[in-house]
Formats: C-alpha cells, structure tokens, sequence
C-alpha cells in the first residue's frame, strides 16, 4: 500500500456564464466524465458539493474561476484517465471553445500522505507555488514530475530530459 497518494487541481475560467448555450456540451459532460473518474483504476477522491460537482465552489480569487481537485493513488493512474481515457480527452479537445486561455499555470500537481483530503487553500498555495518557483517535489505538472516522498528515484521529466538539480 503506498504511503502517499497524487493530489492535482486543475482550474478553468469559462468564457461565459456556465448556463450559456455556449458552455452546455460543457456542462452536459460533467457527470458521465466525473461517474467515470470515481470508476477510473487509482482514483481515490474528488472534490464535489452536493450538486455531484465542483462547479460551486469559490477560489483562486475570482468567482468565475472553476475548480477541479481529485486524488489519485499514482501519477501513472491520474495519467491514464487525464489522456487515455476516450470521454476525458474529448472534453480536453474541446477546451479552448469554452475557457480562457490562461497565460499561467492552470494545474498542478502534489504528494500527500495517504489518507489526506486536500483543501482548496492547500491547491491555491501549491498552484502559487509552481507559478512562482516552477516544478519542485513541492508543487509540479505531469511534464516534470517529482517522486513520492517515500520513493528513491530522482525525478523523471516526461521528455526524458536530463536535468541539474537546481533548474
């Protein structure tokens, strides 16, 4: 059993109000692509309100700003589902009809000890974190990976790019 899991948080800001015709192919998708999450291999939690979603939660300083933070039991497993799986990545092809294009770092990744359940505060420093210091074992993105806390390998960028330590 590992001793820590993957948390990441990913935020969006809609182009328009999420009740706009615009967004609804959005909408429509959110809860057969988040049913598939919890069924998806390695999942662990997902932040959600009573609607079955995120959509209402408030932060990164701007209410506009959708949310999405889950827990994963591997880097490997959140992969899978983020670019393998069909109904995700047809939502993720169509990103740019409904959101910003933001000029910052938009997700994140982080280790926490099995168990944990992460909170907003925790995703927005950690996102602030990379934005300001770029990927460290603290806060860093699917290319430039860190390893658990608890695992002896030195970190593997996803182009294979060897790296010196401090940058």
């Amino acid at each position: 059993m590992p001793s820590h899991h993957l948390a990441q948080v990913n935020i969006a800001l809609p182009l328009e109000p999420l009740g706009s015709a615009r967004l609804a192919d959005f909408v429509s998708a959110l809860a057969p692509v988040n049913a598939l999450a919890d069924a998806a291999p390695g999942f662990v939690w997902r932040l959600e309100t009573y609607g079955g979603d995120a959509t209402a939660v408030r932060a990164f300083g701007d209410d506009r700003i959708l949310v999405n933070m889950s827990v994963w039991e591997s880097a490997e497993a959140l992969s899978d589902f983020v670019f393998r799986n069909p109904e995700h990545a047809a939502v993720m092809r169509r990103r740019r009809e409904w959101f910003v294009s933001m000029k910052e770092a938009i997700s994140v990744l982080w280790w926490i000890p099995a168990g944990h359940i992460p909170t907003v505060a925790e995703a927005e420093e950690r996102l602030d974190h990379l934005r300001q210091h770029g990927p460290t074992p603290r806060a860093f993105t699917f290319r430039n990976q860190f390893p658990a806390p608890d695992a002896q390998a030195a970190p593997v960028p996803a182009d294979g790019a060897l790296r010196c330590p401090a940058g």
